[in-house]
């Protein structure tokens, strides 16, 4: 998610029942006419299309993720999303609520892209181990290979563009006092006054939340569309896509936020000249959360990542299936 940072696809899916190898045989010829360049562009696309949409909620899952750390306990009792928003609108205006929004867009198009991309060859690689194959006689192989793909695929995607997403954490974070102007202004002041590490604090972090997030999103995903399709394979494959996109997003959010939080409160340490708040790691900073906030503490922002995830990770999917017909019919690598 977090998607946010948060995306996943599907490929199989259907009727179980004695046509199966027939199906998945045609299945494979279809997928086989969506070239690479087709599979990175409509990842890319529908990643973006996503982000840009539920831009608003994003920026207020990031806000409150972040209060803990310079908030005092009377000020977290008071958080309410209603007025968080009704500040946003007051103090900065309308188009704040899509502030970071072109360096998230910067950073979805290689993310989605690296990791629908790389899902699919992460399957192909798993599936073709005895034992893996995609058949409907092996149930447990199908969720080993989704799981085992997604996550692969989350840590490819997370490493190859990380940067980015840091760069959008800090911008989407700032409110009144504006210390970093743009992308490349915060790049520069960054490697500046941290070093180019800094271009990766919480880098371990993410790659524990985005791993399993992954993991997690495409396999009930894909669970759930195959299911839905061989009880009602005449349902609209946008409904469908957009329905089980949602649950898998939710799904997803409620296992890993609490890590997701702790990726951002890393992200940033040290921002802006700030003192650093956290000193002690992944472990460190869980438990200096607990003890400060309470276990509440780690799901903090949780309501509006659950308003964000809901259409994001479900527009994604629908956005994903609709550009793979669209692309096959008119292949820009053919």
């Amino acid at each position: 998610m977090q998607t946010e940072a948060r995306v996943g696809v599907v490929v199989d899916g259907g009727q179980r029942d004695g046509c199966t190898r027939k199906y998945v045989k045609v299945k494979q010829q279809q997928h086989a006419q969506i070239g690479t360049v087709s599979q990175l562009l409509a990842g890319g696309i529908a990643g973006a299309v996503s982000k840009t949409c539920t831009a608003p909620l994003a920026r207020l899952t990031i806000l409150f993720q972040i209060q803990g750390m310079h908030s005092n306990a009377a000020t977290l009792r008071k958080a309410c999303i209603w007025k968080e928003a009704s500040r946003i609108m007051r103090e900065e205006g309308v188009r704040a609520f899509w502030k970071g929004n072109l360096v998230t867009i910067a950073h979805r198009l290689p993310y989605s892209s690296v990791s629908f991309y790389s899902y699919e060859r992460y399957k192909n690689i798993l599936q073709s181990f005895p034992g893996l194959e995609s058949t409907s006689e092996n149930l447990s192989a199908h969720l080993f290979v989704r799981l085992t793909g997604g996550f692969l695929a989350g840590v490819t995607a997370a490493a190859t563009t990380y940067p980015l997403d840091l760069v959008r954490t800090r911008l989407a974070a700032q409110t009144n006092v504006i210390y970093y102007n743009g992308i490349w202004h915060a790049i520069r002041t960054i490697c500046k006054e941290e070093g180019v590490f800094g271009l990766y604090k919480g880098l371990g972090a993410t790659l524990l939340s985005v791993g399993p997030n992954i993991a997690i999103s495409f396999s009930v995903y894909e669970t759930l569309r195959s299911q839905w399709q061989a009880k009602r394979p005449h349902d609209s494959g946008a409904l469908v896509s957009l329905a089980c996109g949602s649950v898998s997003g939710i799904a997803s959010s409620s296992v890993i936020f609490p890590i997701d939080l702790v990726r951002r409160r890393m992200q940033l340490e040290g921002a802006g000249g700030r003192a650093r708040v956290y000193n002690s790691g992944i472990l460190g900073t869980l438990g200096h959360i607990v003890r400060s906030e309470g276990f509440r503490g780690l799901y903090r922002g949780i309501l509006p990542e659950y308003y964000k995830v809901v259409p994001s990770v479900g527009i994604v999917f629908m956005t994903y299936e609709a550009m793979k017909k669209f692309l096959s019919s008119n292949p820009p690598d053919q």
